[in-house]
């Protein structure tokens, strides 16, 4: 039957598929068999190779029963490993181990958003708001899975680092080239070249031709950078020891978690997942000054090293705990005399109780 197969054009298949002379769910269970056996090749690429041949039949109008397929074709199944957690103290320490601005830029608008990785390299300067008190990033819905618009709230720290991101990307800068004259010879020019600032430019771009910057390509780019970063801090530890595992314990995606977790943590959960990006909650709704006020509460945990901003936090954290134990000692003062009181109040009752029973004795006695 495989000779048979491989002599077989699509159409021919589809036809016999068609006459019955050939069964679709022996098709998609050989065709599952052959990727797993091959190399390199994820579960989940497996499933959507199978699936895709699923549809690819059902298109040409050949019945795939649900039931019989999950029977017939054993899909393999996923295996869920354990992602490795993220503390804001590593993420301060992959801050500053970055190797160039535009990295660091990178990494801590992730690490402050929770963006998808290639979400953010979809962005334009025109999409961010610097104007508005706090700054946001306005992400436009053919790069999002929800397919809405959205944006995003900055924290001043990320406001300032990609202020000073832009700054250095459009700087002026010194160019030496070649230039050939009538007569042949070489003649070396050197100018003083300032990048134009256009609206429509990537953020995270820094290659100026023709063609226009591909969001993929600047995410292969910045992976590997932040690999050999991840690798010189000796945190580059792959999922398994497996030579076919190549995805590392942290990545890109893992400040997606750590802003999701963050922001949970402090009690605020369908915000997270607003704040994030996902669908959430169709009850959930706030209005655009509320939810700018719990940003402003999450913020600090959120910042990483701006210290100016950490330490005065700490300093206002400080001065709520003092005047709460001001408050509490007031109030337990306020109870002590209460209690103080309420003895007195007692005695003086039991006096005139004492009193009444010696008055009443009294007349009796007359």
């Amino acid at each position: 039957m495989q000779k048979e197969l491989n002599d077989l054009t699509i159409n021919d298949l589809v036809n016999k598929i068609k006459e019955g002379s050939i069964d679709p769910y022996n098709i998609l269970s050989r065709y599952c068999g052959y990727l797993k056996s091959g190399d390199n090749i994820s579960t989940i690429t497996i499933k959507q190779r199978v699936i895709t041949v699923k549809n690819f039949f059902e298109y040409y109008d050949i019945d795939i029963n649900p039931r019989k397929f999950k029977l017939k074709v054993r899909l393999p199944k996923s295996v869920r490993r354990n992602k490795e957690d993220l503390s804001k103290k590593d993420v301060i320490e992959i801050l500053n181990n970055c190797s160039d601005i535009r990295l660091k830029t990178y990494v801590m608008l992730l690490a402050a958003t929770g963006m998808c990785a290639v979400q953010a390299l979809n962005i334009q300067i025109k999409d961010i708001d610097f104007e508005n008190k706090p700054a946001i990033i306005y992400i436009r819905g053919e790069n999002t899975k929800t397919k809405a618009d959205r944006i995003i709230i900055l924290t001043d720290e990320v406001t300032n680092q990609l202020n000073a991101w832009l700054k250095y990307k459009h700087r002026t800068r010194r160019v030496c080239y070649q230039d050939k004259d009538d007569t042949g010879s070489k003649k070396t020019i050197t100018e003083y070249r300032t990048l134009n600032i256009q609206k429509n430019d990537l953020v995270f771009s820094v290659y100026k031709s023709d063609q226009a910057p591909d969001p993929k390509s600047l995410y292969t780019e910045l992976s590997a950078s932040f690999g050999k970063t991840l690798d010189r801090m000796g945190k580059g530890e792959r999922e398994r020891e497996d030579s076919n595992e190549k995805r590392r314990q942290i990545t890109l995606h893992s400040f997606r978690r750590f802003v999701k977790s963050t922001i949970s943590d402090l009690g605020y959960s369908d915000y997270s997942e607003w704040f994030i990006g996902h669908a959430g909650s169709t009850y959930y709704r706030k209005k655009e000054s509320e939810k700018i006020e719990i940003f402003r509460k999450i913020e600090p945990y959120l910042t990483f090293l701006n210290v100016y901003q950490l330490e005065r936090q700490g300093d206002d954290i400080q001065d709520k705990i003092e005047e709460l134990e001001y408050l509490n000692q007031s109030l337990r003062e306020r109870d002590k005399s209460k209690d103080d009181s309420i003895s007195l109040l007692a005695d003086q009752i039991v006096n005139l109780t004492e009193r009444l029973k010696e008055i009443e004795q009294k007349q009796y006695q007359y």
